[in-house]
């Protein structure tokens, strides 16, 4: 029996042998449970559909309640957009730490609100409170809801034969973060020029964008946020859940310098690593192109990195070396870094 991961996301086996055989009363009207590789739960409301996830509410108080408030909204509102339908709804539960002052939580909550209002989410109910024992940077969680037509719902399928679209590439996240808490280590390899660009890529951790597009475009089987494993874990969980295989181009997927050189200063695998704002998709062939061009038409660099086969091919990565099997990473070398890193700086 294998350990709980010291820290992460706990892994597929025991989220299959504890967590999936124990989910409460069963009830009809739940279209899309919990379920490895898909972002969201889905209800039956009839005509339409209720869409709806859950994470913490985190708040990387380093970074400036500013910046840290933009990500704990677009790390909630990219798990709905990747249904297809736009998110609409929040509920947040705040228990914040006892040292969280007046001001930062007035200039929390004020992003907060207007990040909401720019992405059209209503803010409908909550709990706010400082509690002994809560601590930065999970200050509490949230559920996000998107209610719209049930035909607008990309209720994820993989099939034998779509393109797997990649947009930002792999690590953004990791890069975002490490760049953020981590400058000096960056700029004593590399100069304070790509500091700067490699703390920009902050802003490209959301999906909300991206998987809008794609919908908009067509042709989507399923869509998935890269987040904690990166892009081998979300494409293994992509690939499990709809019972298929994947041939995956290595060579094919995009990387951007900034996150090639963050993760090589910090000895990090940039395609294990956490990555939110890179949406993992699949698309009926015929679409690929069309997703690919709508994306970049907005200045998200993406790209065709490989396509979806039968089961018995399993999981493969190819790249001009030969090809090999995708394992399941089941730890994030992203926390085991930041962790070192931390008790270094």
């Amino acid at each position: 029996m294998e350990k709980l991961p010291e820290l992460g996301k706990i892994h597929p086996d025991f989220f299959n042998r504890v967590i999936y055989p124990r989910l409460g009363k069963k009830d009809k009207s739940v279209m899309v449970g919990p379920q490895h590789g898909v972002d969201f739960g889905v209800i039956d409301l009839g005509d339409k559909v209720l869409v709806l996830s859950a994470d913490p509410f985190y708040i990387a108080k380093e970074l400036g309640m500013e910046k840290a408030a933009w990500f704990a909204i677009h790390i909630l509102a990219s798990d709905v957009a990747v249904s297809g339908i736009a998110p609409k709804y929040l509920a947040v539960d705040l228990n914040l730490p006892p040292e969280m002052t007046e001001d930062e939580l007035t200039r929390m909550w004020d992003t907060v609100h207007k990040e909401c209002e720019k992405l059209g989410i209503t803010i409908i109910t909550g709990h706010t409170a400082r509690y002994a024992g809560c601590n930065y940077p999970m200050v509490g969680g949230a559920t996000v809801f998107g209610i719209d037509k049930k035909e607008k719902l990309i209720a994820p399928r993989c099939m034998p034969g779509d393109a797997i679209v990649i947009s930002k590439g792999p690590a953004i996240e990791t890069t975002g973060l490490m760049s953020a808490y981590f400058p000096k280590f960056l700029e004593e390899k590399y100069g304070k020029d790509f500091v700067k660009k490699a703390q920009d890529i902050y802003y490209q951790m959301s999906t909300v964008k991206d998987a809008l597009i794609a919908a908009k475009v067509g042709g989507i089987t399923a869509m998935h946020d890269a987040t904690e494993c990166g892009i081998f874990g979300g494409l293994y969980e992509m690939a499990m859940h709809s019972n298929v295989g994947m041939d995956i181009y290595l060579d094919e997927i995009v990387l951007q310098d900034e996150v090639k050189k963050t993760c090589e200063c910090f000895d990090i695998d940039p395609y294990k690593a956490i990555s939110e704002g890179t949406l993992l998709a699949t698309v009926n062939k015929k679409k690929a192109k069309d997703v690919v061009k709508a994306l970049n038409d907005e200045s998200i660099p993406a790209s065709i990195a490989g396509e979806v086969t039968e089961e018995g091919r399993g999981i493969n990565i190819i790249e001009k070396s030969g090809k090999r099997k995708l394992e399941h990473p089941k730890i994030d070398p992203f926390w085991i870094k930041f962790e070192e890193y931390l008790k270094k700086s």
